[in-house]
């Protein structure tokens, strides 16, 4: 079986504390996406085929997009792209316990999670 990489369905949008409100606002009454989640509930939305989260951060100075890629072989995945100088990020984030998956950043330090199909 030949390795694989597909785009995955979330996208997290991690925001700073002072922008969170307006944020979740411009997406639910500015833009009026499709809410996924219950109040109390980290926001999601309906983002075409994909499921837009937006996490608060506190401490963090300006927004950034995490991306998810889906891979067939988490094993050869993480050889395939350490042989190609793409830079592991698991400190940046704890991932659920029994979650076949790790972090990444792109060359433009975009953060994409790499994950098996079967986990996300």
């Amino acid at each position: 079986m030949s390795l694989t990489f597909e785009p995955g369905k979330n996208i997290a949008m991690k925001i700073p504390a002072h922008e969170y409100e307006n944020t979740v606002r411009f997406y639910r009454d500015v833009l009026r996406f499709k809410e996924l989640t219950g109040s109390g509930d980290t926001p999601r939305f309906e983002f075409g085929d994909k499921v837009l989260w937006l996490d608060c951060m506190p401490g963090l100075s300006q927004s950034e997009i995490w991306l998810e890629v889906i891979t067939n072989d988490i094993g050869k995945a993480s050889e395939y792209l350490k042989d190609k100088g793409c830079h592991r990020r698991d400190e940046i984030e704890p991932l659920p316990s029994g979650l076949k998956a790790f972090w990444i950043s792109s060359p433009s330090n975009i953060i994409h999670l790499v994950a098996t199909s079967d986990d996300t």
